[in-house]
């Protein structure tokens, strides 16, 4: 391939990955050509949308699921050292973009906020303790506190101490280098720089239906022009698909054979939010507890300050809840539509396997509000029902694969990259922690999809993203160097 040919790609969805995506090829190879196509009015409306995720900005200061207890006893902290590194690469590339000029006013999406752990039980203390004993010694956590006392607890989280009994056994942690990340204004700002480069284009209101892979090796997209009721035809040498829970059916509409054995598993999510300024002003942290015995790593229960366009409320949950669309704004049939001949098999095997899961969904569906103002209670003892309004956010849709290690029907949570094997199909599946680490996706999209252009790229690489090729989490200097950059440039201290 000629590395100096011009090359067209179209990505598919308007939010925090393709925008992401979008932006590092703009600055990596300014003559390319860019087409984004976005079935809704506005870039970052569903899953990034600030309404619709928690805005927690994961770099596993405090969500316990990142360090997972071994059978004997000890606990695994690699991947939240994964974690934290790669929100590092984020905050970095972020910072690139305010430095140049891309983007403006770091205020707008990235604020400082404490990050919290918070458990309740003798059992869930001591493994505190010992998560906290495994991470402080590490430079990457080394401001990481941690208490079993009522009253520094009450410091730290008064709205969650005050009403609850004394003698109740608890722990926290807290790391006050956390952020609340508001995704949704993050993504409109890299959208409108992508949109004002003259070799770029956002189309809104249309919605791609197909795909046909040409002679030549590039592809023909079919898209749907609400605005104007006609179809239209795009060609491009490569085509991502971001396009959030659609993103599967997209990718089996390719024909590719990496999309075949695929499912989904779509999960709404639904919070308790709080606007009332009395109780809001008590709570400024985001707090992470313990997943209930048994249930997936999505059931954490959190309490979040937020500041959303000016607003300052609270946020708990998550209560999931299952239905058959994989898009917020997305129909109905989106889940019957995506099963296939050839995923059948994998998602019955996912049905029989992860029951507890379907069980606990179902549960959640049954939820009514009363029930989720008892959950909420165990966070906030004396929280008023008239002060909490439920809000239903946007769509999780997890991924089910076969597994050489875990067998037929297993179900993926994260973020996942499928390309098919030309590099010219690149397909972004899953959820959580996607957005904060949209960053580090997109470089391994470019590791993976773009190998012939890695040393040209390298360069420019670096310059976005300074720690790029060097490990965070090996060399110490240079992780203090960049945090205190990256502080510089988002206004964060």
């Amino acid at each position: 391939m000629d590395n100096n040919s011009s090359k067209s790609i179209i990505l598919i969805g308007a939010g925090i990955m393709s925008t992401t995506l979008g932006t590092f090829l703009k600055n990596l190879e300014p003559g390319w050509n860019i087409k984004m196509f976005e079935r809704l009015d506005v870039s970052g409306n569903e899953s990034s949308h600030e309404t619709n995720n928690a805005g927690t900005g994961h770099a596993a200061l405090c969500e316990l699921n990142y360090t997972v207890e071994q059978q004997d006893g000890s606990i695994d902290i690699e991947k939240a050292k994964t974690i934290n590194e790669q929100f590092e690469i984020s905050k970095q590339f972020w910072s690139y973009l305010v430095k140049s000029k891309h983007i403006n006013n770091p205020k707008e999406f990235i604020r400082p906020l404490p990050h919290i752990s918070f458990v309740m039980g003798a059992g869930n203390v001591d493994f505190l303790k010992r998560r906290y004993e495994a991470l402080a010694p590490h430079p990457m956590f080394q401001d990481l506190e941690y208490t079993e006392d009522n009253s520094v607890i009450k410091n730290w989280i008064p709205l969650m101490m005050n009403g609850r009994n004394s003698e109740e056994s608890v722990a926290a942690s807290k790391i006050d280098d956390g952020t609340d990340v508001n995704f949704g204004e993050l993504t409109r700002k890299m959208a409108r720089s992508i949109d004002g480069h003259k070799n770029a284009s956002i189309h809104y209101r249309h919605e791609v239906q197909d795909f046909r892979q040409l002679e030549d090796g590039k592809w023909e997209v079919k898209v749907h022009n609400i605005k104007e009721s006609k179809i239209e035809y795009h060609a491009a040498d490569y085509i991502f698909i971001g396009a959030g829970g659609h993103a599967i059916p997209l990718l089996q509409k390719t024909g590719i054979p990496e999309s075949k054995h695929l499912g989904g598993f779509p999960i709404s999510g639904a919070f308790l939010v709080c606007n009332n300024p009395e109780v809001v002003g008590r709570h400024n942290a985001k707090v992470y507890g313990k997943e209930p015995y048994g249930t997936p790593p999505m059931t954490v229960p959190h309490l979040d300050r937020r500041y959303i366009q000016g607003q300052e409320s609270l946020l708990f949950g998550p209560f999931a809840a299952i239905g058959p669309k994989f898009l917020k704004y997305g129909s109905n049939m989106d889940m019957f539509k995506s099963i296939k001949p050839d995923n059948m098999l994998t998602l019955v095997s996912a049905g029989i396997k992860n029951m507890p899961l379907v069980k606990y969904s179902i549960q959640q569906v049954m939820m009514r509000k009363s029930d989720r103002m008892a959950e909420l209670r165990k966070f906030v003892p004396d929280a008023k029902d008239e002060d909490w309004d439920i809000h239903i956010a946007g769509k999780r849709v997890q991924v089910i694969k076969d597994s050489e290690e875990h067998g037929k029907g297993f179900i993926q949570f994260g973020t996942e990259v499928v390309s098919s094997e030309d590099n010219t199909v690149i397909a972004l599946l899953g959820e959580s922690p996607g957005a904060s680490v949209s960053v580090s996706v997109a470089l391994e999209v470019f590791k993976q999809s773009f190998p012939e252009y890695r040393e040209t790229w390298e360069t420019k690489l670096k310059e976005m993203i300074p720690s790029y090729g060097q490990s965070l989490i090996e060399n110490s200097k240079l992780l203090y160097e960049i945090r205190e950059m990256t502080a510089k440039e988002l206004e964060l201290k």
